[in-house]
């Protein structure tokens, strides 16, 4: 079915700009839609046509959702900043959760399947690496609202999946963005010390295979809940160890902390990360190593 039509929200952010690259590669015809001007890079613009639409705006999202009467809604718009939500719970809220509604609401008109984009934020972080089937229980307010928009999806009248991920990181392909990766390298480039957490557990997930996750759910025509990141189980200090390794920088910049030494308005769930196997043997997923992300994202640099 490779002639489907498929609207994507968030189109101009790091996820959003892999789905519209990998989903028209995949030649499905795509209806890339994001807040404000364009920020796509140009080399697919054969391959989707943009617009820009304020997903918290009902009457906008009707019409947009209406006029591209899409086979699949890929729902990556969100606001993500965990201290953003909890300092701003109503824009959070306007955002994560009624934005959703809405388009949940167009796609039970239009026979829209919605594939919506969660987080492992939606968990306490004490009993983690989480599988589908745990109980939710977030601590802070973007899990909250992360968590009744997935509540939203499930009660919503259209076919549904909902794809939750762990600490995505790599390379816009638009732009410039600060993760994980860039974020330590470039402090230790500048022989900067850092601070970096040591009792929190994630599995970090390369924005590629979180990108080919989805193309898998669409191909396959897959329902449910799916968990999708990284297999490897790494505080953020042992990532940025890995970080230091590759780009062979001073480890001795950094310091080892715990999560209480950072004073922020959102708590963080402690251990969290997913296991995969659902994934791996209903979609075939299959997720690169973190230090392979990272030669992903400089493949310039030669080891």
């Amino acid at each position: 079915m490779a002639n489907m039509n498929i609207l994507i929200t968030g189109a101009n952010g790091l996820l959003g700009q892999y789905l519209v690259r990998d989903l028209s590669k995949a030649g499905y015809t795509i209806t890339a839609t994001g807040r404000g001007h364009k920020r796509l890079p140009e080399y697919a613009e054969a391959h989707y046509t943009y617009i820009p639409l304020d997903i918290t705006n009902k009457a906008e999202v009707e019409q947009v959702v209406e006029a591209a009467r899409p086979d699949v809604i890929v729902h990556a718009a969100a606001m993500t900043q965990p201290d953003a939500c909890e300092l701003n719970k109503e824009e959070c809220r306007k955002t994560n959760v009624l934005a959703t509604s809405y388009l949940a609401a167009a796609a039970a008109k239009t026979g829209s399947t919605i594939i919506y984009l969660s987080t492992d934020f939606v968990f306490d972080g004490k009993e983690g690496p989480y599988k589908e089937d745990d109980i939710p229980a977030p601590v802070n307010y973007y899990g909250a609202s992360k968590l009744e928009a997935e509540e939203i999806i499930k009660q919503s009248n259209t076919r549904w999946a909902i794809v939750r991920t762990v600490l995505v990181y790599g390379n816009i392909l638009s732009g410039t963005r600060s993760n994980v990766v860039t974020w330590v390298k470039d402090n230790l480039e500048q022989r900067k010390n850092i601070k970096v957490v040591d009792d929190q557990i994630r599995t970090p997930t390369y924005v590629e295979d979180l990108s080919k996750s989805i193309l898998l759910i669409i191909q396959h025509n897959a329902e449910g809940i799916y968990h999708i990141s990284g297999k490897e189980v790494l505080t953020p200090y042992q990532m940025a160890v890995q970080v230091a390794d590759y780009f062979s920088l001073d480890k001795a910049l950094m310091e080892k902390v715990n999560a209480a030494t950072f004073s922020q308005p959102a708590q963080r769930p402690l251990k969290t990360g997913f296991v995969i196997t659902k994934a791996e043997k209903e979609l075939g997923f299959a997720p690169v190593g973190f230090t392979e992300g990272i030669r992903r994202m400089f493949p310039q640099i030669t080891h």
